[in-house]
């Protein structure tokens, strides 16, 4: 029976996974957009690797709901109704702010502060208009925070909306530093989460899943507007 060990991983996972990230950025720049059919041989050359790669990290994206294959074609990128948008918020809140209220309630302030480098790097990256780093600084933030609850599958499920609920368009109000309030409200939650302001942080949490929902739809707005900066090819 062979060693575990002893079984190197291959290098086209991780080139999928860095592919995959790539198209996430470019989709949140508006480099990809929503109703437009890209062809995996047209993005590798963009991306300077071979096809294979990114056929594989485009079904990543399909089982994330990001985009959907179309036969003999390639993969169209999925658009996001007002509609679900405001489902995705509707389901977040009922999720998050009682969790939130439930953490503030349970967590020790030493547990709470392990998390204000990741607000302190929110802030910055809107400040530095560093879009990519904003976002990889929020998702670990919000999904560390509600681990603090103790419930894994609930940090699931909220992973999951995230991914689903993806931030098209936001580079272009990042410009604008449009980014910053929002960031700073993570700082602000964390500060009534550690002085014990239950209801105060419930209703922090409340505003800032309405902000970010607003922030969804004016980037959605404004990059439908613009030229994208870099095309991917398509249709």
């Amino acid at each position: 029976m062979p060693h575990l060990e002893s079984r190197a991983i291959p290098v086209q996972t991780h080139l999928r996974d860095q592919v995959a990230n790539a198209l996430r950025a470019a989709l949140i720049a508006g480099e990809l957009r929503p109703g437009v059919i890209y062809s995996a041989p047209t993005l590798a050359t963009e991306l300077g690797v071979s096809a294979t790669p990114v056929r594989e990290a485009m079904l990543d994206l399909a089982r994330e709901g990001l985009v959907e294959a179309v036969r003999n074609k390639g993969f169209r990128i999925t658009e996001m109704t007002e509609q679900e948008l405001d489902e995705f918020t509707d389901i977040r809140a009922l999720i998050e702010v009682p969790t939130v209220g439930r953490v503030a309630e349970t967590a020790s302030v030493e547990q709470l502060e392990t998390l204000r480098p990741l607000a302190e790097q929110i802030v910055m990256a809107a400040q530095e208009h560093d879009v990519i780093r904003y976002l990889e600084a929020d998702h670990r933030f919000h999904l560390e925070l509600l681990a603090l609850a103790g419930n894994h599958h609930l940090v699931e499920v909220v992973a999951d909306l995230r991914k689903r609920s993806r931030l098209f368009g936001l580079a272009s109000l990042n410009e604008t530093g449009r980014l910053i309030a929002s960031a700073q409200e993570h700082v602000e939650l964390l500060d009534l989460m550690a002085a014990g302001r239950v209801q105060e942080a419930e209703d922090c949490m409340r505003q800032h899943l309405a902000h970010v929902r607003t922030l969804w739809a004016d980037g959605r707005a404004e990059a439908g507007r613009r030229e994208p900066a870099l095309r991917l090819g398509g249709r």
